[in-house]
């Protein structure tokens, strides 16, 4: 097995194709980089026969690698680079695995994602970068960002480091909660660090993640003092602007939003959506949220999908907004539409996963494994509540290509399900008691997929 430590290995740097695209104009192309959250069609991939379709721990595994400590943030891709972020102990003691438990809770400072006192109170804690080979699954370099007792403290279903990395191709930058924001290059040479400040927040942590677009990185800091969103240049680390924001502690990941009219930057929150122009004006807010938010906004068919339900509410909505809206476009008591709100759905949102746009049809999968589908373009039912599996929870965002859903559960299984106007399950992707919370990265006919002890690449043999 693969450890991760300093490997004595050089490959050629992948040519810089193109800058980090947040859209594909006229559908998806061909799948080559993953550099960010959901990559950059909102987990949408364009058909390729090489991607896998099944697989398991002797099936499909072009390699599999140990990941230290805990950490939920997903794996990004970038040519023959792949970026992982963890935590671990400073002291070196090995970690029981996490497995999924029925109810989860808020705990106190310290507190573990199982009670089995995975960070301890007071104990330092180290966060530590990876770049990994894409072909071999070797160790190029581990950076350590951060040594320090956590700050915050940690829901069990979250990570102290939660928040997946975004790269330009140049660069892979970090941005960890209230720690800071680290940008280093493709050699593993620091380029900058930026110190953020200390604010309080709910007690269950963070994990929204930065976003870039066009030499800005776009940060999104919700807590419950003083939240704020900013902009920072991607090559120095300056800050740029920021802008505050009448908000409290919330886990989602902004979108920049690249429309007919202009592009914008989109946040989602308790206190409602809030898109801002580029230099950090607000353009436009819509109320009627659930009260906690973690689904990212996407966008597909020219219009804006927004998601929010605390499994807690009766009021989780799904939105679909048409671009060039100005001022409070909050819906009124009753309605479901109005000139910028195309239509909007009161129980149709997700609480953990993000929703998924492929093809004419939008699905929204629930943590507790249902599955629905509505029109994308008119918001009208397709299918009702379909149950995907029981017994399970579902926390990682699902993905699509080859005309199938994929949906991977806490328990690692990964259920394949035919996209269209039918649902049925083709049949399940196991990898045995490997539990996992974080959505994978797709890239050059393979998926990348992290586990709460491995790093895994999987592909077809055709994709090998």
């Amino acid at each position: 097995m693969k450890t991760f430590q300093e490997a004595a290995v050089k490959t050629t740097r992948v040519a810089l194709m193109a800058t980090l695209a947040l859209s594909v104009a006229g559908g998806v192309s061909a799948q080559t980089n993953w550099p960010q959250f959901r990559g950059g069609v909102a987990g949408v991939v364009a058909d390729d026969p090489a991607l896998p379709e099944r697989w398991g721990p002797d099936e499909n595994i072009a390699w599999q690698v140990d990941i230290p400590g805990r950490a939920w943030s997903s794996p990004i891709v970038w040519g023959d680079h792949v970026f992982v972020l963890t935590v671990t102990r400073v002291t070196g003691t090995t970690d029981a695995q996490p497995m999924p438990i029925e109810s989860y809770r808020a705990r106190s400072l310290g507190g573990s994602m199982t009670g089995a006192d995975i960070e301890r109170e007071g104990e330092p804690l180290s966060w530590v970068l990876y770049d990994v080979d894409f072909d071999s699954g070797a160790v190029r370099w581990e950076r350590e960002l951060h040594t320090a007792v956590p700050t915050l403290t940690a829901h069990q279903k979250n990570t102290f480091a939660s928040e997946t990395p975004v790269t330009d191709g140049e660069r892979v930058y970090v941005y960890l909660g209230d720690i800071g924001l680290f940008a280093f290059d493709f050699e593993g040479n620091e380029a900058w660090s930026v110190p953020l400040e200390w604010l309080p927040r709910r007690n269950w942590g963070a994990a929204g993640s930065p976003v870039l677009h066009e030499g800005r990185l776009y940060v999104v800091n919700d807590n419950d003092e003083r939240s704020w969103v900013a902009a920072f240049d991607a090559a120095t680390g300056e800050e740029i602007w920021r802008t505050e924001r009448d908000e409290g502690t919330n886990w989602s990941t902004p979108f920049v939003w690249e429309n007919d009219v202009r592009t914008e930057l989109v946040t989602t929150g308790t206190g409602g959506v809030r898109s801002y122009s580029l230099d950090g004006e607000l353009l436009w807010e819509l109320h009627g949220m659930s009260s906690l938010v973690i689904p990212t906004p996407f966008s597909d068919h020219g219009l804006l999908f927004i998601n929010s339900g605390y499994i807690a509410d009766t009021n989780r909505p799904v939105y679909a907004i048409r671009a060039g809206a100005s001022g409070d476009i909050s819906l009124g008591q009753g309605s479901t539409n109005n000139d910028y709100v195309v239509w909007s759905h009161p129980q149709l949102g997700s609480y953990n996963p993000s929703s998924l746009v492929y093809g004419d049809y939008h699905y929204t999968l629930l943590d507790r494994g249902i599955l629905m589908c509505y029109d994308a373009r008119t918001g009208q039912p397709v299918y009702p509540r379909r149950r995907v599996t029981a017994g399970t929870l579902f926390t990682a965002s699902p993905w699509a290509y080859n005309g199938k859903i994929f949906a991977l559960s806490e328990d690692g299984d990964t259920f394949v399900i035919q996209a269209g106007d039918e649902f049925e399950v083709l049949w399940r992707n196991s990898l045995g008691d490997e539990m996992t919370m974080a959505t994978p990265a797709i890239a050059r006919g393979s998926l990348i997929l992290r586990t709460a002890s491995k790093l895994y690449r999987i592909a077809s043999d055709s994709g090998d």
